[in-house]
């Protein structure tokens, strides 16, 4: 019978702690496919993860990952050599997002990045899948990308010092600065005013005690590697739903705003649009690039 997957920290296991290999790791729990890069059921969500330069996608910055999904790759090098599906793995991360479920992150020592450990494989803590989406790779191959952020209390072990396991990473240490994204709030409230917090899409116009309530959609998101513009012309106002099914790619948008939902392209009806605020075509055209 197989082991019930567990989501979050292995008790007994700390952040920093080294395994000499792929086996070391599944024996500990922490990653328990001794070659798959992620561990996960499409119903259920992934657990864990492995960075180690297994594809040339990946953009690692410690903190912040952006992680490509497993299939069509050239195991020896790294080079995509066909389209990837949103399936298996895949899915399961997918699932993470949707759900806001930790995965474990394991680095290696192929890791190109600088973060790896210099020798086997080591635990790096909680990270959280904030974004996913489809894009064509470095390759010309249609690839599924991950955004990770870390989300563990303990400190990252390239900032460790202090004790002698850890300072056999010390070289290993590069320096970085994590940016964090600031959202102009003046240009989300400015479209919710526009359209008097009702839904571009359904039309609904949520009441609460406190007030009318709104989100404001970036069509193109802001983060990396997307670098959207926070400007009226990129963001909508959505109700929750509609928010969450055009940020996971359910619903898209033509370019004569006719709203589709996917996968089974059957139109819905017009994106609601009002005097002052002009939607970017091109944005939506991106957004539509990002899930086709």
């Amino acid at each position: 019978m197989a082991a019930r997957r567990h989501f979050g920290s292995i008790p007994g296991i700390a952040v920093g702690a080294l395994f000499a290999s792929r086996a070391d790791v599944a024996a500990a729990g922490v990653h328990r496919p001794r070659i798959a890069g992620i561990s996960g059921a499409a119903a259920e969500g992934a657990d864990s993860i492995v960075l180690n330069g297994g594809y040339e996608d990946d953009e690692d910055r410690g903190d912040e990952v952006t992680y490509t999904g497993h299939g069509g790759n050239e195991p020896e090098t790294g080079r995509q050599i066909a389209h990837q599906a949103l399936h298996a793995g895949n899915r399961a991360l997918a699932k993470n997002c949707l759900d806001g479920l930790p995965v474990r992150v394991v680095r290696g020592w192929r890791e190109p990045s600088g973060y790896g450990p210099p020798t086997g494989f080591r635990y790096d803590g909680l990270y959280r899948v904030v974004r996913h989406w489809s894009e064509v790779g470095q390759s010309g191959f249609r690839i599924w990308r991950f955004r990770l952020e870390r989300d563990d209390p303990s400190a990252p072990p390239w900032e460790f010092s202090g004790t002698s396991a850890r300072e056999s990473q010390s070289e290993y240490r590069p320096e970085h600065v994590v940016q964090r994204l600031v959202r102009n709030s003046a240009v989300i409230q400015h479209v919710k005013d526009l359209h008097q917090y009702r839904c571009q899409i359904c039309g609904i116009r949520l009441e609460t005690p406190g007030g009318p309530y709104a989100q404001g959609a970036h069509i193109r998101p802001l983060d990396r590697p997307h670098n959207g513009p926070d400007e009226p012309a990129n963001v909508l106002c959505l109700c929750p739903n509609d928010h969450v099914l055009l940020e996971t790619g359910a619903l898209v948008i033509r370019d004569d705003l006719t709203v589709i939902e996917r996968p089974s392209s059957r139109p819905l009806g017009q994106l609601r649009t009002v005097r002052g605020h002009n939607v970017s075509i091109g944005e939506l055209a991106y957004h539509r690039r990002m899930f086709t």
